[in-house]
């Protein structure tokens, strides 16, 4: 059935099931996106690299091409991490942002956030002690371990991480709604400061240095992404859901 993007029932709590699914978004026919579908898909920031300065266009295009090996993490801490920010990001087909390169790259040179909750370990701690409960959690449900569990499984295990519902020698260790924050937040760090990510969502991408110009509510810039699926819900509320 194809979906209507432009209704309220295609959002999971209205709809009553999994809500619309990513492949039901135009295909990607510009650029990339996590698994080539978007809301933008004639859009590629990339296109507007020209125009950012050296060093500003070196470090963002590296993220494309020259993607960070694993130090930081074991391989075996690696595969089941990967699976976890897969799952958490629903990223469930190439191509994909491969956020956890960029986790391990931060956590390996040590720079970390310059905070952390008082009744937490370190950040770097914290992330293996989230790989051993993920692993111990898809073994006592009788799988070998968490990547290669069944991804209802998988799914089911981070739903509880995020509720905080699980228990087990790992997970004892750590205030669980903290863990969770603790990763989410590079988890999305990771994958929001990627291009692939930047053209899914249709930003501009860096400003600097021919800037952004302030046009007014509703406008953008030219080289911004516009949108398959341009209606603005508030303008029809009874059709598009409520304001």
């Amino acid at each position: 059935m194809t979906i209507d993007f432009t209704r309220p029932d295609r959002l999971p709590k209205v709809r009553g099931d999994n809500g619309a699914d990513a492949a039901e978004l135009p295909r990607q026919r510009r650029g990339i996106t996590p698994q080539m579908h978007g809301r933008y898909p004639d859009y590629d920031c990339l296109a507007n690299a020209e125009h950012w300065d050296q060093l500003t266009r070196k470090l963002v295009v590296d993220r494309v091409e020259r993607v960070p090996e694993l130090r930081f993490f074991s391989n075996v801490e690696a595969a089941t991490l990967s699976a976890f920010c897969d799952v958490a990001l629903a990223q469930d087909a190439e191509p994909r942002v491969p956020v956890l390169a960029f986790v391990d790259q931060k956590l390996f040179a040590g720079r970390l956030d310059g905070y952390q909750y008082a009744d937490m370990p370190d950040d770097r701690d914290t992330w293996r002690h989230v790989a051993r409960g993920l692993d111990q959690t898809a073994r006592a449900s009788g799988a070998p371990s968490y990547a290669d569990a069944a991804r209802t499984l998988q799914a089911s295990i981070v739903d509880d991480f995020a509720e905080g519902s699980l228990d087990g020698a790992a997970w004892s260790e750590l205030d669980l709604k903290h863990a969770w924050s603790v990763v989410m937040r590079s988890v999305l760090a990771a994958f929001y400061s990627h291009p692939w990510a930047w053209n899914e969502i249709g930003f501009g991408g860096p400003a600097y240095p021919r800037g952004y110009a302030r046009l007014g509510i509703g406008l953008s810039e030219t080289w911004e992404g516009h949108e398959a699926v341009a209606t603005d819900p508030a303008s029809d509320p009874e059709t598009h859901g409520p304001g």
